[in-house]
């Protein structure tokens, strides 16, 4: 059965295990466009520390990709000129078995910081995994992107005769401006690079760039979206944008569901803010509140900790008129004392704050996830 990636006509995928992981476990994905169109456009971390294959992706973004080739079990970041020689050569090879050219091919790696790749398993993993390109390949490329993750993650919209898929892999270290996580989607809508690049930055800065677990930034992040013409038909571009970025939300709300080591799902909402900057702004205060994420960790609705946050931004609102509520309860009132904390029940794994600025009508949402001894342990004793 077709699904994400390959949910759209006119896509191929693989993905297998060639030797980078210890493990065994699939560590080699391959997505291709098969035309007619090559349409794509690409967004990435704005950590000035940057992987390899991040700047050999960057370089070759002119709005026309062929294929992406994706490893796990190494990121291939921190690895100097040989390390870029490594990217430059997994599109290479990836391009004599495709038929097309190296500057076609985006490549995105992920895994441990500061270790070279093993390019002999690539040398003979790239032709075996393109081999194994099929229309029904989308779950084993979704899986063997994997690293800390403990599920694939896959998603797509079908619309009137087009459809856009997804995958994304990242389980931690989610901040805004991108998490630690590499995304493709694919499209066989017909659409310019110049639309396609606009509808996909306005659903990352909705979706992933809200998402916020740990308040860490990688240094190999990549969403790229293909698009073919393969329906024949060219959406409108609001249409094309609104399936993307809720193909986009899915993958960010998967991502977030699995989260190294959480227990709690926390959507921050702002409401009658000023400005959207400032719901912006009011939500990724609390939700780099390590004091914040520890108190809904032990079920404490602390409302405190998250008026304590916000005030440290520069949003404008009134100090004495802000309310805020916990799953409903409104514990906050004007800035004081609210309903009584412990008619809030924060046992289920989805919690919902909603803070109230009365300050305007623009409004926002920001996701993360609590701080657990889980986590610590995960972070403390990872290293592939």
């Amino acid at each position: 059965m077709s699904t994400g990636v390959t949910l759209a006509q006119g896509f191929l995928a693989a993905g297998k295990a060639v030797g980078i992981k210890a493990s065994g476990h699939p560590d080699l994905a391959l997505v291709q466009n098969v035309g007619p169109e090559r349409s794509a456009a690409a967004v990435f971390t704005s950590n000035r520390i940057q992987a390899a294959p991040v700047k050999w992706s960057r370089e070759i973004n002119d709005g026309s990709l062929a294929a992406v080739v994706l490893n796990s079990g190494g990121a291939n970041a921190c690895t100097g000129a040989e390390g870029y020689a490594d990217a430059r050569e997994m599109a290479e090879v990836t391009a004599r078995e495709l038929g097309c050219a190296p500057q076609e091919v985006a490549v995105c790696s992920t895994g441990l910081i500061g270790v070279r790749l093993p390019m002999q398993q690539l040398r003979m993993g790239i032709p075996a995994v393109a081999r194994s390109l099929a229309p029904d390949g989308g779950t084993d490329a979704a899986t063997a992107i994997m690293t800390t993750d403990t599920v694939s993650k896959q998603s797509g919209i079908m619309q009137n005769g087009w459809s856009v898929g997804g995958m994304a892999k990242g389980a931690g270290m989610l901040a805004p401006g991108l998490a630690t996580m590499l995304v493709v989607l694919t499209t066989d809508a017909s659409v310019a690079p110049a639309d396609l690049d606009a509808a996909l930055r306005y659903a990352t800065a909705h979706t992933f760039d809200r998402l916020d677990s740990d308040g860490c930034m990688s240094t190999n992040d990549t969403v790229i979206v293909l698009a073919n013409g393969a329906s024949g038909i060219a959406p409108e571009l609001s249409e094309l944008t609104n399936a993307l970025t809720g193909v986009c939300h899915d993958l960010s709300m998967q991502l977030l569901a699995d989260a190294e080591g959480a227990s709690h799902d926390i959507a921050v909402e702002v409401v009658n803010a000023a400005s959207e900057v400032d719901a912006v702004k009011v939500g990724r205060s609390i939700t780099a509140s390590n004091l914040f994420k520890c108190a809904i960790f032990g079920q404490d609705p602390n409302w405190g900790r998250a008026l304590s946050a916000l005030g440290t931004t520069d949003a404008a609102y009134d100090p004495d008129a802000v309310d805020v509520s916990f799953n409903g309860v409104m514990v906050c009132r004007g800035g004081g004392i609210g309903e009584d904390r412990s008619l809030v029940d924060l046992s289920e794994r989805r919690v919902h704050v909603l803070v109230d600025l009365h300050a305007g009508n623009e409004s926002a949402t920001v996701w993360t996830n609590d701080l657990t001894y889980d986590y610590v342990k995960e972070n403390a004793e990872y290293s592939s």
